[in-house]
């Protein structure tokens, strides 16, 4: 069995409600719902929430929401593994042990069914604990800059000044979509970043944006609609 846990939780607070704000027509969380729905990869498609109206609206769109998120993983401190691993545990009890555990965010509105069947087999191929969606950073990270005390510009990696871009290691960050991963290591707390057996996905970063601001906010609108994707 497959199973995807999109968390919601209900008390965001850079952008209130943000999980259930509209995006495009719809609220946030419809997307990764639908994408999870169309992708055909799980057996059930759950919601974690301590949030009644996040669930309300989940259920309007097809999840299940078979349990209910306790108050203490629904903090601004919470970790997303111990968030999935409670939501296996619960789902095991009630549908049976999953093989594999997908965690979809809530505000992934660029996610695309293809993006979860293909993690999925990269999950397969490998072997991986996990596998995360990821993107390029842009810019080379090794010609990086911070500011000195005297408000000059100082390179973090001096020794990369002379080297062309080109010949520069690509770098790569998390995107923030969706991360499969074995029920084991979610249930074990095995880190995702960090961890010794974690693969990637690399999206195409023109749909990779972070929104944690009403400004990202307003860019994703802009570059779904530039898109073409299914908005309003």
């Amino acid at each position: 069995m497959r199973l995807a846990v999109i968390p919601a939780r209900g008390g965001s607070k850079r952008i209130p409600r943000k999980n259930i704000r509209p995006f495009c027509g719809k609220p946030m969380i419809a997307w990764s719902i639908e994408a999870a729905k169309e992708s055909g990869c799980f057996d059930h498609i759950v919601v974690s929430t301590e949030d009644v109206e996040i669930a309300e609206i989940a259920r309007a769109y097809g999840a299940e929401l078979p349990f209910s998120r306790p108050v203490n993983l629904a903090d601004d401190h919470t970790a997303t593994v111990p968030v999935i691993a409670h939501a296996a545990s619960e789902c095991a009890a009630i549908y049976g042990l999953a093989e594999t555990v997908c965690c979809l965010y809530a505000t992934a509105p660029f996610v695309q069914a293809e993006d979860l069947q293909n993690g999925l087999t990269t999950l397969e191929r490998t072997g991986a604990d996990y596998v995360f969606s990821a993107a390029h950073f842009t810019s080379p990270i090794q010609r990086a800059m911070r500011e000195s005390n005297g408000g000059f510009a100082r390179m973090i990696t001096p020794e990369f000044d002379q080297t062309r871009s080109q010949d520069l290691e690509a770098a790569y960050h998390d995107a923030g979509q969706f991360y499969w991963g074995s029920t084991q290591a979610w249930q074990e707390g095995r880190p995702i970043l960090g961890g010794p057996r974690t693969a990637m996905y690399v999206l195409p970063s023109v749909r990779v944006q972070d929104i944690d601001t009403p400004d990202d906010w307003a860019r994703a609108e802009a570059m779904f609609r530039a898109l073409g994707m299914h908005g309003d």
